[in-house]
């Protein structure tokens, strides 16, 4: 038995290396090289993409915005064809509930906790290059969808992987598929399911497994109807559920808003200097800020992975730039927006937040950032202490940011589950969508009270291995890309 524990642990512990390698750039815990791998990889092909695109995502920005106001008979007039599943604002709104998830309350606080106070800075810059990726997996999903024989519009990076490069490629969208199915089922599924169940839990005594049933219900009453049903409820949720959150961290931020100066100023300052020890923060050097902030901005907003691209290739337009311009500004909305407005919060909300020094002594820290908490726990105490007010024995502004918590997270719950379904579909046929979305909603129940911290670095794995086939495609396919924001729609060849 001891043998066998020994194994287990030896083989986590090489899991835990592999996974800091890819996304930290260290091995058994010592720094071996200045910036990881995937890093690299994403800000590389990313900046390739923004320069070939000569800056469209940000000369661009303010007409994308004014496209999400568009209405549909403005944009048929100008002739966006009806060609799709759902509405292109469906289609943002579904990509957009994939993208709002944990990262944007728990990984911002953790990103801090790591680089510090610079980290949201590199984050923004990991935003606006990341949208230039955004925009090419966007405008491609639509180039190289396709039709199956059920009618039905479906697409994403196996698709203009097998279309776009042609049938010596067809490996490349396979390890996609796998990529993608690995990471639905920990980061998609089961990571998700495990915040909710706490949550749910916290609120209300309930035991995990059962939460785990009512989530697991909830969500298969509308995965059961396909994308069309996951969009409509998109659609409705995620707009009101991105206002509220916004709106309750404005709220925050104006009765804290004598801080909000000195904010950016540490903002910019620990970006390039990098930050001093300070209550439970340990300190950081620019390079750590960078990290942190370009590692946890990309797992926020998903640009490069590729996960967004198979919700927008099913949007009714033929106008592969109009989605790549929706598509990038989910990645402007989940980063520079709403992630922006919890690293804000964790920066300027005053309140007593405990921080153990070397000695063991306590001592009470006027802001979270610097405290002992850590992911959700800092969020919520932060939010708790703008907002003290007392509702069935919670914090009005815990208790915000628990539901806001559980309302990410189930959208994010049944928009990969069509992700995951996707790729099964395109491996193993059609058959097997009913097949796969039962099996998601056990697996939702089974991930709800499970110790998952395993989990969590195998889903850092499940993630590269999923950006790194689509990053090859959209580095050999960026000359279509780059014809594509210049209008033609017809752009590349087509390989049936």
């Amino acid at each position: 038995m001891p043998e066998e524990t020994s194994a287990v642990e030896a083989f986590y512990a090489q899991v835990t290396n592999v996974s800091d390698f890819i996304w930290g750039g260290t091995w058994n815990g010592v720094s071996v090289i200045p910036f990881p791998p995937m890093v690299i990889a994403l800000l590389g092909v990313g900046l390739w993409m923004m320069i070939g695109l000569r800056f469209y995502p940000i000369l661009n920005l303010g007409s994308a915005f004014v496209g999400l106001f568009k209405s549909e008979k403005d944009a048929d007039a100008e002739g966006d064809g009806k060609k799709g599943e759902i509405s292109p604002f469906a289609a943002l709104s579904t990509a957009l509930s994939g993208q709002v998830g944990t990262g944007n309350l728990a990984g911002v606080a953790t990103a801090i906790t790591l680089g510090g106070p610079g980290a949201l800075f590199w984050m923004w810059i990991t935003a606006l290059i990341g949208m230039a990726l955004a925009f090419a997996e966007g405008s491609l999903a639509i180039r190289f969808r396709e039709q199956g024989p059920d009618g039905a519009y479906r697409g994403g990076p196996m698709t203009y992987i097998r279309r776009g490069l042609g049938k010596k490629w067809g490996w490349l969208a396979v390890l996609f598929c796998i990529g993608t199915l690995f990471s639905s089922v920990t980061t998609g599924n089961m990571i998700q399911a495990n915040s909710v169940a706490d949550s749910i839990h916290g609120l209300t005594g309930m035991p995990e497994w059962v939460a785990g049933l009512i989530v697991a219900a909830a969500v298969f009453a509308v995965i059961i109807g396909g994308i069309k049903s996951i969009g409509a409820i998109a659609e409705k949720i995620v707009p009101a559920m991105a206002l509220a959150y916004i709106t309750m961290a404005v709220i925050a931020l104006v009765m804290n808003f004598e801080d909000l100066p000195g904010a950016f100023a540490t903002i910019f300052e620990s970006a390039f200097t990098g930050h001093a020890a300070v209550g439970g923060f340990v300190g950081a050097g620019m390079i750590v800020a960078i990290r942190a902030g370009v590692a946890r901005g990309l797992f926020s907003n998903e640009a490069g992975q590729g996960s967004t691209a198979i919700a927008h290739a099913v949007a009714q337009t033929d106008d592969p730039a109009r989605q790549g311009r929706f598509a990038m500004m989910g990645t402007f909305i989940d980063t520079i927006i709403i992630c922006t407005a919890t690293g804000l919060v964790l920066l300027t909300v005053q309140g007593a937040f405990p921080a153990t020094g070397a000695d063991g002594v306590t001592v009470m820290q006027e802001h979270a950032w610097s405290s002992d908490l850590n992911g959700f726990a800092m969020t919520e105490a932060a939010y708790a202490a703008a907002f003290p007010l007392q509702v069935l024995g919670f914090s009005v502004g815990a208790l915000i940011a628990s539901l806001a918590l559980i309302l990410f997270v189930f959208t994010t719950l049944i928009t990969w589950s069509y992700y995951g379904e996707r790729a099964t579909t395109h491996l193993f046929g059609q058959k097997m969508a009913i097949p796969f979305r039962l099996l998601w909603v056990v697996m939702i129940f089974v991930g709800s009270f499970q110790e998952i911290t395993f989990v969590w670095r195998m889903g850092d794995i499940a993630n590269a291995s999923m950006a790194l086939p689509n990053l090859v495609a959209l580095a050999l396919l960026s000359g279509v890309v780059f014809k594509l924001a210049r209008g033609d729609k017809k752009a590349g060849k087509d390989h049936d």
